[in-house]
């Protein structure tokens, strides 16, 4: 039977290719009654709508406290995870810039990482409320000390249990382990966050027991290593235009080449003036001749 939905990721290229993408954006979530969704809170009351709720069984207690640690999380944690990923200098160029360009494909790689970057700093000067805001250490600092108390309360509050809420996950450990894991799953040269979140055992280990229990072939992938998806039914799709795509690859690096050239001296224009005749020679000329 048909699947009625496929949330775009692991098991498809359109992840690594954003032209091919319904939104261009992830997540997103394709349905034969809407379509494609794209916002995590649309694709979470989609779901609810047609019965896939994890919160069904949480008490009205528990739901406020969902709630206010998806709000701490974002207020809190969220901030430093961009700056972390996508404004630290040393992170971004070895890490982050350097994973996205090797697997998206030519001639995007050049160009979705610097956008992407600039996105993200407008994300977080928003989130601070500073239109110019600017990098640096004074920043980090805030933006650090905030996480770590985030995360030192996700710790408090989780205790012992397998989940935040029992033996069973509810949207919160999504929520949560969305935010912790790219920190535990990811070696970066600045790892203050890094640092702190191995520092609490009880909540590393949750994000571990998550990966090994939900998505095994990651938990033994070692992190910066290139996932080559198996192509699907809709990728087949495309195959028609893949001759496209490379001559349309080839274009664009022969005009870009071309260009550097020119702008560099490399390569110089010359135009030449046509020469104009002096009619009223010519007819000397021609009245000597006679």
């Amino acid at each position: 039977m048909e699947k009625p939905y496929r949330l775009m990721g692991q098991a498809s290229t359109d992840f690594w290719n954003p032209l091919r993408r319904a939104l261009g954006t992830l997540p997103a979530l394709k349905t034969r009654e809407e379509g494609s969704i794209s916002q995590p809170s649309k694709i979470i009351i989609h779901l609810r709508k047609q019965k896939y709720n994890a919160d069904y069984d949480l008490s009205a207690k528990e739901g406020a406290d969902t709630l206010a640690f998806v709000s701490l999380l974002e207020e809190k944690l969220l901030p430093a995870l961009i700056y972390t990923l996508w404004i630290d200098s040393k992170n971004y160029v070895d890490v982050t810039r350097c994973w996205y360009a090797e697997n998206i494909s030519f001639p995007l790689n050049f160009l979705l990482p610097n956008r992407m970057h600039c996105q993200q700093l407008e994300k977080l000067r928003l989130m601070r409320g500073d239109p110019v805001l600017e990098p640096g250490e004074q920043l980090e600092k805030e933006l650090c000390r905030d996480a770590f108390e985030c995360m030192t309360l996700l710790s408090q509050r989780l205790g012992s249990q397998k989940f935040f809420f029992g033996d069973s996950p509810s949207s919160l450990d999504a929520y949560v382990f969305a935010h912790l894991a790219p920190l535990l799953k990811i070696k970066l040269p600045n790892g203050k966050l890094q640092q702190h979140l191995n520092s609490l055992n009880n909540l590393q280990q949750y994000c571990t027991n998550i990966l090994a229990l939900y998505f095994p072939s990651d938990a033994r992938e070692t992190p910066g290593r290139k996932i080559h998806a198996q192509p699907d039914s809709s990728d087949l799709d495309n195959e028609p235009h893949k001759r496209r795509n490379q001559i349309l690859s080839v274009l664009f690096a022969v005009g870009a080449m071309l260009g550097y050239a020119i702008l560099t001296g490399i390569v110089t224009i010359k135009r030449e003036r046509p020469q104009l005749k002096n009619s009223g020679h010519d007819d000397g000329d021609e009245e000597d001749e006679d």
